[in-house]
């Protein structure tokens, strides 16, 4: 059984920990080893994430398997009607239990539930990446692309997908 909750400043190293097994995984083929390396600390780096949550609005959720966690999301306020879903991913040993289109699904919940008005879900998901067909099969749909730059001379190339909500 899939669980969630949410998550707390104490909990900032088991987000640490889990993104510095998935979000490698996920992007070895599509990033050169030291822009994983530049990302990890820029988005994953504990006290990173804790100014997320602190300083940045940044709400985090952790699910589990059992005991187990097994993935974990971030939504974001953005402008007036527009939440961003920052981050979405599944430990690849929990991958194919239908854990993606749960943290989706509670990701909806949360937003409906802080705005309860007609609003719009977005996301950046790599132009390469596997989930954009998740992605869609959950409903969003691409709104416009682009190639983001993070520092240190790399890019996002992005979709941005929305999903009205």
């Amino acid at each position: 059984m899939l669980t969630i909750r949410r998550a707390t400043v104490d909990d900032c190293h088991l987000i640490n920990e889990m993104a510095s097994e998935v979000f490698p995984a996920t992007y070895r083929e599509l990033l050169s080893s030291e822009q994983l390396v530049y990302m990890m600390e820029w988005m994953y780096a504990t006290d990173n994430i804790r100014k997320q949550m602190q300083e940045e609005g940044h709400v985090y959720f952790i699910a589990y398997k059992g005991e187990s966690p097994c993935g974990y999301l971030s939504v974001q306020a953005q402008e007036k009607g527009i939440y961003h879903l920052q981050k979405i991913y599944v430990l690849p040993s929990f991958q194919g239990i239908h854990c993606g289109s749960f943290l989706f699904r509670e990701a909806v919940k949360y937003i409906k539930s802080v705005h309860p008005e007609p609003c719009l879900m977005e996301l950046n998901v790599n132009r390469n990446n596997k989930a954009l067909q998740f992605y869609e099969r959950m409903g969003m749909r691409k709104l416009r692309e682009g190639d983001f730059p993070i520092g240190n001379g790399y890019y996002m190339n992005d979709y941005i997908m929305g999903l009205d909500i």
